[in-house]
């Protein structure tokens, strides 16, 4: 739990009072500062170890799917949320997501509704929300049991893959193929809450995204993994907006800002300028303004994430574009054999209702 509370570390860029990632937790060598480091990154996956064979995991009743990761900071794991409630509603199943609402101060349990503000219950349960029932909670056993006493059939949990405060029927761990957990050391000496071996050992499914060359590099550096593997990308949905040779302004506030900017890039827009933000980070009027003002002196329109548009005001997000992004997957095969052993997929059986 100090991990809130740690000193950024030396070399860590600071934006909006939170800190990003230093570009030396990337490299695959440790570098001089990392290795110096590295026992207080042992200290720190101890300490992760310890709080999960202390815990008293609770079985809510119904089955619980935890997305979680192994580093700090974002890789998809919201929209993996998303892709897995399709999958599950699509055959009947009755999915809810459980988040601990990062960035919002409501303690929950709650229900996130439409009136709900990023402030409120945080980012991640907006971009849900309108798709499926979302709980945020602090408490993950009261969330899981209003949940629940809601009607869920089953639980998404995105987050808390180490928090032993759930009994999970299925953990699926995200990476980012192009990162490849860093310098493969814990925190503050790298990117990782705990290590590899330890993390995947509790894991039933590693999903690795990335396009084609990522996933090759991911390979040849940790090819052999003994957890199941599947193999996806976050890619844009086709909305019909007219991106080629359109001038934009980018700002992105999550955990790997160039990803955003290199979406836009890849869809023809000439991205003329960018600003990486925070994960999570607020756009009050006034840091919309100042955006604005620079998009409109590069002659370009300003573009943000969706995880950004749902942290403005809502009657602010008309005057920003953005980009949906969903996941794709290579082959679900992997995934669908443990929710059929879970009863939650029977191939072929129609759904039930929306």
């Amino acid at each position: 739990r100090a991990a809130g509370r740690r000193a950024a570390p030396r070399g860590a860029a600071r934006s909006g009072g939170a800190v990003r990632a230093p570009p030396w937790w990337d490299t695959p060598a440790p570098t001089p500062l990392a290795r110096a480091l590295a026992p207080l990154g042992a200290l720190y996956g101890a300490a992760t170890a310890r709080r999960l064979r202390r815990g008293r995991p609770w079985a809510p009743g119904v089955p619980v799917i935890c997305v979680g990761n192994l580093e700090a900071g974002g890789v998809g794991k919201t929209p993996t949320v998303l892709a897995l409630a399709e999958r599950l509603a699509g055959r009947g199943a009755r999915p809810h997501a459980l988040l601990r609402g990062h960035g919002g101060r409501l303690p929950g349990p709650l229900r996130v509704a439409d009136a709900h503000r990023a402030e409120e219950v945080g980012d991640e349960a907006l971009l849900l929300a309108p798709l499926l029932p979302t709980w945020v909670a602090r408490d993950r056993q009261a969330g899981a049991a209003a949940a629940v006493a809601a009607g869920a059939g089953v639980l998404l949990l995105d987050d808390g893959f180490q928090d032993p405060s759930l009994a999970k029927d299925l953990s699926v761990v995200v990476a980012d193929a192009a990162r490849a957990w860093g310098n493969g050391l814990c925190l503050p000496a790298g990117p990782l809450r705990e290590p590899v071996a330890a993390g995947l050992a509790r894991a039933d499914l590693l999903l690795t995204l990335g396009d084609a060359g990522a996933q090759a590099r991911f390979d040849a550096r940790w090819g052999g993994l003994a957890v199941g593997r599947l193999r996806g990308e976050v890619a844009p949905l086709p909305t019909g907006m007219p991106w080629a040779g359109l001038r934009v302004f980018a700002a992105a506030g999550i955990g790997r800002p160039e990803k955003a900017f290199a979406t836009l890039r890849a869809l023809g827009a000439q991205v003329v300028g960018t600003r990486a933000l925070s994960d999570h980070q607020l756009i009050p009027p006034a840091l919309l303004g100042r955006l604005e003002a620079e998009a409109r002196a590069l002659g370009a329109r300003l573009v943000v994430t969706e995880k950004d548009a749902v942290r403005l005001p809502p009657a602010l997000r008309a005057r920003v574009l953005t980009v949906p992004v969903r996941l794709r997957v290579e082959d679900w095969g992997p995934l669908d054999r443990r929710l059929e052993a879970l009863g939650l997929w029977a191939p072929g059986r129609e759904a039930l209702g929306p």
